[in-house]
């Protein structure tokens, strides 16, 4: 007798618990580990979809939400490159110091001569 089955394709970078959230949840994950190019590339998309999520936010606590995951895969593809996230961090405070930050909403419409 041939059972009903239902599948949902995903095909994306996930968190490292969700395989066993899934599981616990009586549904059967198929995962597979990422060689370390494609790792790099699935983070680069998951970066470019969390971004997305950021700008599709519509209540400022969805919006935090998105914002930590985008921490969180920053965090993953700094691991990449062999950096820390609070190196990271330490670079981006050292381009705030010289460049200013975004503090200040100036939006420059153009240079001219």
């Amino acid at each position: 007798m041939k059972q009903n089955t239902m599948e949902k394709i995903y095909n994306q970078l996930v968190r490292d618990k969700i395989p066993t959230i899934i599981s616990q949840d009586n549904q059967v994950p198929v995962p597979r580990i990422l060689d370390d190019d494609a790792y790099k590339k699935a983070l680069e998309c998951k970066l470019v979809e969390e971004c997305e999520e950021v700008l599709q936010a519509t209540t400022s606590q969805s919006r935090i939400e998105e914002l930590a995951d985008v921490i969180e895969v920053v965090r993953a593809l700094a691991a990449v490159e062999q950096q820390t996230f609070e190196e990271v961090c330490a670079i981006a405070k050292t381009k705030r110091h010289k460049r200013g930050g975004f503090s200040q909403k100036i939006y420059l419409e153009k240079i001219t001569e």
